[in-house]
């Protein structure tokens, strides 16, 4: 596992994304990449209450999320990993295990690797894994910048709230 996993059980949100990227893997930390604005992002719409650095990730735990990847075997840029690598299987058993309250992909190309499809939307989906709702916000990479839209990031944190104890 390149980044572990941030999870416990009872969380409001878990935010899934596909695989950490170069500067996450060496790292060692979720969204280090400079230009990764996922870290602002959280803080801007009130899902944290300060600014976190990437090296602060365990600390989401505080503020009733986790963090996850489909993808925990390769690290690198989307287009770089491998299609059997994504284990939906075992993402799924472990949201399963852990029942958070919303799973969030964070970006189109992490929700059609789970839900099978290209055809995806943000924002809140029709399907649910279990009891846990499931919702698509935009990718907060640098490479993804051009289509960022904090909408639906303020959806999420709005929908978290009334989760979070």
């Amino acid at each position: 596992m390149i980044v572990p996993d941030v999870l416990e059980q009872g969380l409001a949100l878990v935010l899934c994304g596909t695989a950490p990227s170069r500067a996450s893997k060496e790292a060692r930390a979720y969204y280090a990449h400079p230009g990764n604005i996922f870290w602002k992002t959280l803080f801007e719409v009130g899902l944290t209450g300060r600014l976190l650095a990437p090296h602060d990730y365990v600390e989401v735990l505080g503020f009733g999320f986790g963090l996850t990847d489909l993808n925990k075997t390769e690290w690198g840029a989307d287009s770089q990993l491998s299609h059997a690598a994504f284990d939906v299987p075992a993402f799924a058993a472990k949201m399963r295990l852990y029942r958070p309250s919303v799973i969030a992909f964070d970006s189109k190309y992490a929700a059609t690797k789970f839900f099978g499809r290209r055809d995806i939307r943000y924002g809140l989906q029709d399907q649910t894994l279990g009891e846990s709702k499931l919702f698509v916000v935009p990718s907060t990479s640098g490479r993804a910048r051009m289509y960022f839209d904090i909408g639906p990031w303020r959806e999420l944190a709005r929908l978290v709230e009334d989760y979070r104890p």
